[in-house]
């Protein structure tokens, strides 16, 4: 079976990976996106289908007024005793938590938050033979951080009927390199006798890596593999299409065969809008250390498998509202207003409240989307709006962040109905267009090619042009930094004002498209 990399394409980053039986069960960081914590199921490891999100709960994941790349960091799954647990961070409220749950699918509890002795971001868990359960996680270096990164990974036993770290906390290892920079995302394991500490260093960007240390007891001292890093893009260069390589988690198929998930970055000329994705990595074992593509050494585009397919239900590319309950596919930002939205199932309509938060501020704007997975796309909707007055304005956007955005909607201006195409960039806004139409119902669409996109509009069952080749490389990481992706949807807002007002969707539409394609 062939499987082309990435195996979750778009905003999916820090996989973490566990397998039940035949079952493969993957989740991602979310960070200031609502529901947290995206949960996928495979049965065999190339197609994947979200069956829903750990954290669906306001209870479970406060986000108020979070920055766009806090929140939820680096979640890790594991299965022990009939239970499946998740542990993660949530950097802005609470800090490390576990919740757990008897089936993937739900319902998870609430958070078993562990305290101020949890210290540090990217725990996981380790179920040792005997029943033993240990937390691992990163801190910052309790000598005194002597430069920006000098963390430690460390470990301490985790009382699984108390949820709370119980014993004295034991440092393990803190990296490959000498003054290595962020240890972090660690993993432990145990195969043929040795325990195997495995981290990503060297920060998120460009020098990003995979590293891996062993020992014969779970408390060390841990050795350095003499190969490491095991998987790195960092010499491949600036024009390498894939970069940022590193946060890796191991899973074995039972019968023998080895496998990385981890996380990477598709650049289109150099820029990087999608965020970092999940990728897949075949995994060999070479004298007691572990391998990644072997003869190969990086990332494969194309990944051969030794697993029978199964396929899924393809994911929806328009999404219509004929039902009570939103797609899986579709994030809130922050935690949303309960009066943010309603679904009318009868009519097919899903209705949005102008609330006065805007996509500017870090708060909860009336904002419904699903996630960036290609430079080259297609994204449409079909709106219906009477804006009332010159504040009010629904539509669809491409967002980054509160600070760099576009927003492609219906207002009012000069006491008429006008479309507007506004670009937001280090939250200062830039109208590229303004057109008076007079229409209430319009089916709004962006072409997106590489960092280039143009913006239609459909009257009177005829596609008008409204804006071509809009530059949107502002859009990306390297411009507008951070942690996410983009993500495409629909947004309603009054900007500051109390509104009654509402915009009707009737359907809204992502779909990938070919090079070239308009």
């Amino acid at each position: 079976m062939k499987v082309k990399n990435p195996i979750l394409r778009g905003f999916y980053p820090d996989p973490s990976i566990c397998r039940v039986g035949e079952d493969y069960y993957l989740v991602n960081s979310s960070f200031a996106y609502f529901p947290g914590v995206p949960i996928f199921h495979s049965k065999d490891m190339a197609h994947w289908e979200q069956i829903g999100h750990v954290l669906d709960r306001e209870s479970q994941v406060p986000l108020e007024n979070v920055k766009h790349s806090n929140g939820i960091y680096a979640p890790t799954i594991r299965y022990y005793n009939e239970t499946f647990y998740m542990i993660t961070t949530n950097v802005s409220a609470g800090g490390n938590f576990i919740v757990t749950a008897k089936s993937p699918n739900g319902p998870w509890s609430e958070p078993y938050y562990l305290g101020e002795q949890a210290q540090g971001i990217d725990p996981s868990l380790f179920f040792d033979e005997d029943g033993s359960c240990y937390y691992v996680g990163t801190r910052p270096n309790p000598d005194g951080v002597r430069y920006n990164g000098d963390w430690e990974i460390w470990l301490q036993q985790l009382n699984l009927n108390t949820m709370q770290l119980q014993g004295e906390s034991k440092y393990l290892w803190k990296g490959a390199l000498n003054s290595v920079i962020w240890p972090e995302g660690p993993h432990l394991y145990k195969k043929d006798g040795y325990y195997y500490l495995m981290i990503a260093e060297g920060g998120t960007g460009p020098n990003h890596s995979v590293t891996i240390a062993r020992s014969n007891r779970v408390d060390g001292p841990y050795e350095n593999n003499p190969n490491n890093p095991i998987l790195t893009h960092r010499h491949l260069g600036k024009k390498y299409p894939v970069t940022y390589v590193g946060h890796g988690d191991l899973v074995d198929d039972g019968h023998g065969k080895w496998y990385m998930v981890m996380l990477a970055s598709r650049t289109f000329e150099g820029y990087t809008n999608i965020g970092r994705e999940t990728f897949l990595a075949k995994v060999t074992w070479e004298d007691g250390w572990p391998i990644v593509n072997e003869g190969v050494g990086k990332l494969e585009e194309i990944v051969s498998l030794d697993i029978p397919p199964v396929y899924t239900k393809e994911k929806e590319s328009c999404y219509h509202f004929f039902q009570k309950e939103l797609n899986d596919s579709f994030v809130t930002l922050r935690n949303p207003k309960k009066d943010m939205y309603q679904i009318l199932e009868e009519e097919g309509i899903l209705r949005l409240h102008l609330l006065p938060q805007s996509l500017k501020e870090c708060s909860n704007p009336a904002y419904l989307a699903v996630r960036q997975e290609e430079y080259f796309y297609k994204a449409a909707a079909f709106v219906q709006f009477h804006p009332q007055y010159d504040w009010e304005e629904a539509g669809i956007a491409i967002l980054q962040s509160n600070l760099y955005h576009v927003r492609f909607g219906m207002t009012r201006s000069k006491n008429e109905i006008a479309l507007r195409l506004i670009l937001c960039e280090n939250g200062q806004d830039k109208i590229l267009k303004e057109e008076i139409l007079e229409e209430e119902r319009l089916e709004l669409m962006i072409v997106n090619q590489g960092q280039k996109a143009d913006f239609f509009y459909k009257k009177e069952k005829e596609y008008h042009t409204f804006s071509n080749d809009a530059d949107l490389h502002f859009l990306s990481t390297e411009i507008a930094g951070g942690f996410t992706g983009c993500t495409i949807g629909m947004y309603a807002s009054s900007n500051g004002k109390e509104s009654q007002n509402h915009a009707d969707f009737r359907w809204f539409s992502y779909e990938n498209i070919e090079q070239g394609i308009r």
